[in-house]
């Protein structure tokens, strides 16, 4: 069995253990472990787009903004129409939030496309703009439908977010990532982030993969969202913001782009970081952007931008690929 679908398997059955468990953890903790688990899904997603493929996207917030609002919309009508008061078996609930998530993934896959097709032929700043307004007129559309709750969100979503779900998703989102950018096809994401113009000249559709990237990168973005909707069970549009896709694209930078392990790292860290700093709260977000930026001068390519295959070769006793 190849060691990915092993480490996929493995956090899946690790993820059902800890939320058979998670009845008994504190309210807060659960609300950290399950912010760690949706944070590593939209890092390691969006890690994808700008970190394989080299493009510069500001519009993942928008993505999961279409995720959280489609998939809660599907538990509300359905959930009702089908369950009526009695809500409903743990398996139907279980079997509703399935399709939920793929609705909410799929919708924000279909934007993706719609955005990727006419707006990833540019690059850099141009593209970082595109994306960015993309994400404020979701933003300000959901803000304007009433039949979504309009200005003041969307409320009485139904709790179906569990330790088990979030970090089954996260382990998928990660496997699926690791082995697309492994195979043969994903090496066409490599060479587009290496050399556009020299891969087009060898034959690579630069376009289709970046627009393949930004699809797979907004489907699990969407399904980040109808997890988050369905925990916190009211979603507003300013939790969608501008500043959440930044929050989402410092987790690639300061992981390192392209390094997954790093990436998921450091969505832990920035996930983690500001509740540590909660003992100083007048000065907690000073502080955390202080210590950001002091990471940055001290690790330009990424606090945890390692070569992790020549790290495990050693710890192993064996020789790193290529020595």
């Amino acid at each position: 069995m190849p060691k990915p679908l092993i480490a996929l398997v493995a956090a899946i059955l690790l993820a059902s253990g800890v939320s058979h468990f998670s009845g008994h953890i504190d309210p807060y903790y659960l609300d950290v472990v399950t912010g760690v688990g949706i944070n590593v899904i939209l890092a390691v997603s969006l890690n994808l787009v700008n970190g394989y493929t080299g493009q510069f996207s500001l519009g993942h917030a928008g993505f999961m903004s279409v995720g959280a609002y489609l998939s809660a919309a599907v538990t509300l009508l359905l959930g009702q129409k089908l369950f009526g008061e009695a809500g409903g078996t743990e398996l139907q609930q279980g079997l509703l939030f399935l399709a939920a998530l793929v609705v909410g993934g799929l919708g924000s896959a279909a934007a993706g496309l719609a955005v990727g097709i006419p707006s990833l032929r540019l690059k850099g700043d141009y593209l970082a703009l595109v994306t960015l307004g993309f994400g404020e007129i979701i933003r300000v559309t959901f803000q304007n439908v009433e039949s979504l709750g309009g200005a003041l969100g969307l409320n009485g979503i139904p709790n179906y977010t569990t330790v088990f779900w979030v970090y089954s998703v996260a382990a998928l989102a990660v496997f699926t990532v690791v082995c697309l950018v492994r195979s043969t096809y994903g090496r066409g994401f490599l060479a587009t982030h290496d050399d556009e113009i020299a891969s087009e000249a060898v034959g690579l559709d630069t376009t289709r993969y970046k627009i393949v990237a930004f699809v797979v990168g907004a489907f699990f973005a969407g399904v980040a969202g109808g997890l988050y909707g369905h925990f916190k069970l009211t979603i507003t549009p300013t939790g969608f913001d501008f500043t959440k896709s930044i929050e989402i694209v410092v987790m690639v930078i300061l992981g390192g782009m392209g390094n997954t392990p790093g990436v998921i790292l450091a969505a832990i860290l920035l996930t983690v970081l500001p509740e540590v700093l909660r003992s100083v709260d007048e000065y907690r977000m000073v502080l955390y952007s202080l210590l950001l930026i002091v990471l940055m001068l001290v690790r330009p390519k990424g606090l945890f931008n390692f070569d992790y295959a020549r790290i495990f070769a050693r710890l192993r006793g064996g020789r790193a690929p290529g020595n």
